[in-house]
């Protein structure tokens, strides 16, 4: 196969709204299933049992599709379109990505029309994933051209910065590969230096257990007390380190207009959400990545958050729930009820 025809496949992947694309070989690096053989045994991967690889797939292409020859990575931005807003103690912090819909969905429905014009006009065998299966994607996205892994473990690209959600396209097609992409992350330490619970301790790799991505979205018990304390009002994932990123400089508008914010996911008010039950949970969150997190967990979220607050006008709500059925909810709702009673004790004036 020649660069002409990676030329095509590159032109119709942007016809169809993704902003960079890469292409790897469909073959295995034995540095990726080592890396992560080493993060399993540690036990860093906590709640998040689809990370285990005893089937062997995670980190080997070929067990995933055995005939393919080529990836196609792919990436599409979906950052905020300009500086994130200002943080106010009575709103909750929602991670960009879910701000708008799903981008499973979204994402979905683009490559499966890539796959089929692959298919088509092109007698290719594909297969496609969105973060759905057993792929290595940020290593697969290096090796493509897209970008590198940062200090913080996440994909960084020279022109769309922290902000790109990654997608492949498994092929029968023998294309040609692009060059990987070097680390530009140089001497800067900003987003180490960012992280709250100091899950970043170790430039290139991180404590899932401590990072508040994964406490407030994969998570499924309650949460440490000093973990708690250190979440701020982050009440669905955490962008503090990439948001700190030099590299992002491409600030314009997301490129698919279902990843732009959708109404009340940008600070949305605590005391608005501490009182969802499963059933307003379901229709607020329809269509949208925060509701595969459930009711329980994300009030649990909103609780931490209230009690960071130390705003006793909000006592009262978390007082509501302190007899929750939910025994994450209840324990939260404890927790902040505590926080906040601490405040409303005046400070000593001795």
């Amino acid at each position: 196969m020649t660069e002409a025809l990676k030329n095509i496949i590159r032109d119709k992947a942007h016809e169809l709204g993704f902003d960079t694309v890469g292409f790897a070989a469909a073959t295995a690096n034995p540095a990726d299933a080592e890396n992560l053989t080493a993060f399993l045994a540690d036990g860093r991967h906590g709640d998040m049992a689809w990370m285990d690889n005893a089937d062997g797939r995670r980190g080997d292409p070929e067990a995933i599709m055995a005939n393919a020859k080529s990836i196609i990575v792919l990436g599409a931005y979906y950052g905020p379109g300009g500086p994130l807003p200002p943080t106010s103690r009575d709103r909750g912090e929602i991670s960009i990505y879910a701000q708008g819909r799903d981008y499973h969905t979204v994402l979905k429905k683009k490559l499966k029309q890539l796959g089929r014009w692959l298919a088509d006009d092109h007698d290719a065998g594909i297969k496609v994933f969105v973060d759905t299966a057993p792929v290595m994607e940020k290593p697969l996205a290096q090796r493509a051209g897209i970008g590198w892994q940062g200090k913080h473990t996440n994909l960084v690209s020279r022109e769309f910065g922290s902000w790109l959600f990654l997608a492949e396209v498994f092929t029968t097609l023998d294309l040609p590969t692009d060059r990987p992409q070097t680390d530009h992350c140089g001497s800067c330490d900003r987003c180490l230096k960012a992280c709250p619970t100091d899950a970043l301790a170790v430039p290139y790799q991180i404590e899932p257990r401590q990072c508040i991505s994964y406490l407030t979205i994969e998570h499924k018990g309650s949460i440490a007390p000093e973990l708690m304390a250190a979440m701020g009002n982050h009440i669905y994932g955490c962008d503090d380190c990439l948001a700190v990123c030099p590299w992002n400089k491409f600030q314009g508008p997301a490129t698919f207009d279902q990843f732009r914010p959708r109404a009340g996911l940008s600070m949305p008010r605590l005391d608005d959400l501490v009182t969802l039950d499963d059933a307003r949970f379901r229709e607020m969150f329809a269509g949208s990545p925060i509701k595969r997190t459930g009711r329980d967990r994300f009030v649990r979220n909103v609780l931490i958050a209230i009690g960071n607050t130390g705003d006793e006008k909000l006592l009262t709500n978390a007082r509501a729930l302190l007899d929750d059925p939910s025994p994450v909810v209840a324990d939260a709702a404890r927790w902040a009820t505590r926080q906040l009673e601490k405040a409303e004790i005046p400070a000593s004036s001795v």
